[in-house]
């Protein structure tokens, strides 16, 4: 069996007849487990620690003592950081578990453990859509969502544009939270081979679920996750229905580093990068704690479990292409914040429950959510969308087909043909096709990639902003509903629980700050980036301001030479800087309440030059400071920051040479 039943979803979705697959309730937590993590003051924690080389009978211990706490018998789970692992009992509820051990003193916070699914556009096994004799060899449906821009095409992330300057760097690592991989696909492979993937982990605790004869171990190869008419919807795969091996981490891993020019198959978006397999779902979906354990792992941060060695390649981004519905809990944000504040850029797909809210972990503070766009820069009907998108991508979506007719514009993968264990390799395409927020969400961690391979100084909050500055509106015409409904195309409204919403015009309140365009944001963090920051306390009447342009940076390459700065507009209570103004700080002396606007103009060794303005609110007395907005990790960037970098963008478009026309294996143009 292949993925082609996939096809007729699409059909409905299209012709906004309500897809079965979008009314899937959410799978249950695992039952009886709570992922707990105990305050850093904890003297259990003291006493019997999380630490790496610490013993597995020490959370036993742990468990042992919170169980006699509660009067009930508590086994130990496997570890999920420093400070956090599950924890188990027989005959109660996880929710109900979860509420008792919150009240323990000692534990900072206490969750069920949930389930995650991938997040491919599901099965739809009534409907296989294969005509006999027609079906083509390898992908012949093209890659139209890594071109140029069209008026047919308007969502495609002009992706030759970007590698004009970089194709990506050997020493950026991106993270692929996934199924596991088939390291033997001649598009991929491992590093010593010449492929993009490195050796990776498997997280998948539970040797059913895993369906590998183990649980954790070094081995990330995907052994195919298929479910069984027997299996399905009964014991530990409760809510899960029959289906055949997806191969998703295999597909979701080659939309970023599928090899180039090398005469076969497809071309991933950031060929040069390597991508690490950290395999967290097994058959039907993976548990909460193996899938923030295998975050913290490929963040290159302590896991807690003894017998999971460091990770030698750490990521610089992770592509997490599975989630499920509900708000993001305090143990993902938790494990989130970690991981953003490493410095470690986190791109999530949005979900595919046709409009419905972003469900977890796209919806945690500091994750890149990622929307899927049909060809023609519409929403495609099964993603999801809401105020938590960052930015959208083309998703894949078949539009006026028949059965059994080629679908008109699927996402190119590799795959595997094995309904059950893997069979050959080879790609999808017009008939066997691939499509979801799934695929979304890998073309923008491939473009963060190529970004940081620009300029690896980027904090996570840099490429947010990078990506959201240059992203391309989105279209508002050049969308229909099919030959069957000649109905206009609506606007997107905001997710209402229940209701499905299919095809609709983009708002960026919705769906992000646009459309990526891989060129624009190469081209913006190529060069120098100046950044001005407000030094030390909140700025106050007769209290002098320091302002900071130390966050600013040079091109790859190149160091900052010199900092210009400027008083633009005094407000009547600044008349100039008090200090020197060819440094990395100033100083005013403000002499009362108001705004004033200065500009920092910052040249790197490489003669790149980059302009940065901020208007400064001075109060009339001292007030409490919030936390910087401008800080490390997930943060916010200032408007001023965004503004230098449009401008530094257009400046490097202007300048470029000539766009580089590269062949792209099999996928001619």
């Amino acid at each position: 069996m292949s993925l082609v039943h996939r096809v007729a979803a699409l059909v409905l979705a299209t012709l906004a007849v309500l897809p079965a697959w979008a009314a899937r309730a959410p799978l249950p937590p695992v039952p009886g487990e709570v992922i707990v993590q105990f305050k850093s003051d904890a003297a259990l924690l003291r006493q019997r620690a999380l630490a790496a080389g610490a013993s597995r009978g020490s959370a036993a211990e742990r468990a042992a003592v919170l169980g006699a706490r509660l009067g009930r018998s508590l086994e130990a789970g496997p570890a999920v950081g420093e400070r956090m692992q599950v924890v188990r009992a027989r005959g109660v509820d996880a929710a109900a578990l979860a509420a008792q051990l919150a009240a323990d003193p000692e534990v900072e916070f206490a969750v069920p453990n949930g389930r995650q699914r991938r997040l491919t556009a599901p099965n739809d096994p009534l409907s296989p859509a294969t005509a006999p004799g027609v079906r083509p060899h390898g992908p012949d449906s093209g890659q139209w969502y890594l071109r140029a821009p069209t008026t047919t095409v308007a969502s495609a992330i002009d992706i030759e544009a970007a590698w004009a300057r970089t194709t990506g760097s050997a020493s950026v690592v991106v993270a692929l939270l996934d199924t596991g991989v088939r390291f033997e696909h001649p598009d991929l492979g491992r590093t010593v081979n010449g492929g993009s993937l490195l050796p990776g982990y498997d997280f998948v605790a539970d040797s059913q679920v895993a369906n590998d004869g183990n649980g954790r171990d070094g081995d990330p190869s995907d052994p195919g996750d298929w479910v069984t008419s027997a299996e399905a919807d009964r014991g530990t795969f409760t809510g899960c229905e029959e289906a055949p091996s997806s191969w998703h981490g295999t597909s979701t891993a080659s939309l970023i580093g599928a090899a180039t020019n090398n005469g076969l198959g497809m071309a991933g978006s950031a060929p040069g990068v390597r991508v690490l397999p950290v395999r967290v779902l097994g058959k039907c979906f993976g548990s909460d704690a193996d899938i923030q354990a295998g975050m913290l792992w490929a963040a290159g941060l302590p896991t807690g479990e003894p017998d999971v060695p460091a990770n030698p390649n750490p990521a610089r981004i992770i592509n997490m292409s599975l989630g499920s519905s509900g708000a993001c809990n305090a143990a993902y944000q938790s494990v989130v914040d970690r991981i953003t504040a490493a410095g470690v850029v986190i791109v999530a797909a949005a979900g595919n429950s046709t409009g419905g809210a972003v469900g977890t972990p796209g919806n945690c503070r500091g994750v890149i959510a990622v929307l899927a766009l049909r060809h023609a820069g519409s929403k495609v009907g099964f993603s999801d969308l809401g105020p938590e998108i960052a930015i959208a991508a083309p998703g894949g979506n078949c539009i006026n087909i028949a059965v059994g007719s080629p679908c008109l514009y699927p996402i190119v993968s590799a795959t595997n043909s094995g309904a059950q264990g893997p069979a050959s390799d080879g790609w999808t395409d017009s008939f066997d096709i691939s499509v979801g927020t799934s695929f979304a969400s890998p073309l923008v961690a491939g473009v963060v990639a190529l970004m940081v391979s620009q300029q690896p100084a980027l904090t996570p909050a840099q490429v947010r902003n990078a990506l959201q500055a240059t992203a391309r509106p989105f279209p508002t015409s050049g969308s229909d509903n099919g030959p069957d409904d000649p109905s206009p195309v609506a606007t997107c409204q905001a997710p209402s629980a229940g209701i499905e919403q299919l095809q609709c015009y983009c708002t960026t309140a919705l769906c992000g700050a646009g459309m990526v365009d891989a060129g624009a944001a190469v081209a913006a963090v190529a060069g120098a980036l100046a950044r001005i920051e407000v030094a030390g306390p909140a700025p106050t009447a007769g209290s002098p301001v320091t302002l900071s342009g130390s966050g600013s940076l040079a091109a790859g390459g190149a160091t900052v030479a010199g900092y210009a700065w400027e008083l633009l507009d005094g407000g009547g209570i600044v008349n100039g800087f008090t200090s020197a103004t060819n440094a990395a700080t100033a100083t005013l002396q403000p002499s009362g309440a108001g705004t004033f606007r200065v500009r920092l103009t910052v040249t790197d060794t490489l003669g790149n030059v980059s302009v940065a303005e901020r208007s400064v609110g001075v109060a009339a007395v001292a007030t409490e400071r919030p936390a910087d907005p401008d800080g490390g990790g997930g943060g916010a960037v200032s408007g001023a920051w965004v503004a230098g970098l449009v401008l530094a963008a257009v400046a490097l478009r202007r300048g470029a040479p000539g766009r580089r026309r590269r062949q792209r294996g099999s996928q001619g143009r």
